[in-house]
């Protein structure tokens, strides 16, 4: 059976504890700040991120370096037959063309998968390839499961500010102005590829109440019959995602629904205090734990 190894970015919300724990390679993704190149979880910590954030800093984000990708799949492939590179979605990056582009002088032993996720549904995939990885199926194999499943996956976000959104050019200055005159929170949805608009309502609870209605809507609909799981993620302060949390799994009575942090890559651009649920099919039986397969 051929050695297979799982690489993926900190887009995926990852952290390096759980990777280490899956045997999974984790490549720090670049951020821009006041002109600055940090590297998630290495030059940068999460609280350092949103400090600079809170203290008006112009924060943009990047993709890795032809020669960090290929630098880390040299080294990995020493002890591996194979690879499966899993990178954030390519309708939100081209960190996912630059990657397949590569991967073409490798003969093979490096499969690229166009996984569509990011956050917390790309770390779902990337649980689901170690399982199969664990299983005997090649890298062709598993990132073909990877790209027939990428749309297999919600997420919906519950956003505080608009400010970074009008930047970014995904509102305007006028429709910023008005939300945050009436009190206005967008809740955006990821489904596949992109960050788009899902609802606008007034005040967190009823942007908590849409997001709670939505996911029930997907697991009583698309998902009804198949093993999918609840997720939690958040930017910013703990505090608040913990009572989130907790709401979340009061209302699907479910225990083992877990709480992860936004990756910088998205804070960039919807800034702290956002609040988020996913609902995502996964692979085998288990549903607790991610990292305990």
């Amino acid at each position: 059976m051929s050695k297979i190894a799982i690489i993926t970015d900190t887009n995926s919300g990852m952290p390096r504890e759980e990777a280490d724990k899956l045997g999974v390679f984790l490549l720090p993704m670049p951020i821009i700040v006041n002109n600055k190149e940090y590297f998630e979880g290495v030059s940068c910590t999460y609280d350092q991120f949103f400090e600079m954030l809170a203290g008006g800093a112009d924060v943009s984000t990047s993709q890795p370096s032809p020669e960090s990708l290929t630098s880390l799949w040299d080294e990995v492939l020493k002890e591996y037959d194979a690879i499966v590179h899993i990178p954030m979605s390519s309708g939100l990056s081209s960190s996912c063309a630059t990657a397949k582009a590569l991967a073409m002088d490798y003969d093979g032993r490096v499969c690229v998968a166009d996984n569509k996720r990011i956050s917390v549904s790309q770390y779902q995939s990337v649980v689901d390839a170690v399982l199969w990885s664990r299983e005997g199926l090649s890298a062709a194999e598993i990132c073909a499961k990877l790209e027939e499943t990428a749309l297999d996956a919600s997420i919906y976000l519950a956003v505080n500010t608009l400010e970074l959104l009008k930047k970014s050019g995904r509102v305007t200055a006028a429709g910023a102005a008005i939300a945050s005159i009436l009190g206005i929170k967008p809740v955006l949805q990821i489904q596949g590829e992109k960050l788009d608009a899902f609802a606008k309502v007034r005040g967190m609870a009823n942007a908590k109440k849409t997001m709670l209605e939505a996911a029930e809507k997907d697991l009583k609909g698309r998902f009804a019959g198949r093993p999918a799981r609840v997720w939690v993620a958040y930017s910013g302060e703990e505090a608040p995602a913990a009572e989130w949390t907790d709401e979340v799994r009061r209302y699907f009575d479910d225990p083992t629904v877990c709480m992860y942090k936004l990756p910088l890559s998205i804070s960039c651009h919807v800034g702290a205090g956002v609040l988020a649920i996913g609902v995502i099919e996964y692979a085998g039986e288990r549903k607790d734990i991610p990292y305990e397969i």
